[in-house]
């Protein structure tokens, strides 16, 4: 009986998680001073985990004195904050620069919705 509950959970489950999975990764490369960063951190940061980008695509932050260390980059980092979108240790795309809240929303949602699988809910009328 257990066997078979496991077996219906993982047959009709499944591909409700699948669809939602993703490998994706947003890395935000900043600097100590850098202006544009304190704006984003302070207009975005906060609500960005809580998005469907961001659930989709988790920030992770590195200084740019540690982007060396980075494999798979595309080219090197000259502008802070750049937003590289990564999956499976490869650059994908990247933003360079923040052009404020509404912009950096729109640019998102296109970067990701053309090199990922994800598709924004948007409430369009």
């Amino acid at each position: 009986m257990k066997r078979s509950i496991s077996l219906f959970l993982i047959i009709f489950l499944s591909p409700l998680f699948s669809k939602t999975a993703s490998t994706a990764e947003l890395l935000m490369v900043e600097q100590q001073g850098c202006y544009y960063c304190l704006e984003w951190k302070d207009e975005i940061g906060p609500i960005y985990p809580k998005t469907e980008e961001g659930k989709f695509a988790p920030i992770k932050f590195i200084d740019i004195t540690e982007v060396d260390e980075i494999a798979g980059l595309q080219r090197d980092v000259v502008f802070t904050p750049t937003f590289i979108l990564f999956e499976k240790e490869n650059e994908l795309a990247r933003l360079e620069g923040y052009p404020g809240e509404d912009f950096f929303w729109a640019l998102l949602e296109k970067m990701l919705e053309k090199e990922t699988n994800f598709k924004a809910t948007t409430n369009a009328e």
